[in-house]
């Protein structure tokens, strides 16, 4: 895994990406990805992501992942 993440580190900073827009899309990708293991239960994902429900919800908000999860 690790390799692969340098792989893909190396790619992003050769097409010139920036640091904040690669956090933006790899917390997105992190949070859907949870949300969906969850079932759309925000207050497993929040306790699996080691982050406040609250916050969780926020960020759902902000990255438009409302539909993220649910079936």
């Amino acid at each position: 895994m690790r390799e692969q993440l340098e792989s893909l580190v190396g790619m992003m900073v050769e097409r010139g990406i920036l640091l904040e827009e690669a956090m933006i899309e790899f917390e997105k990708k992190f949070i859907r990805r949870v949300l969906e293991r969850s079932n759309g239960n925000q207050c497993r994902a929040a306790k699996v992501l080691g982050i406040h429900r609250n916050t969780l919800s926020r960020k759902i908000s902000a990255y438009h992942l409302e539909r993220a999860g649910r079936r």
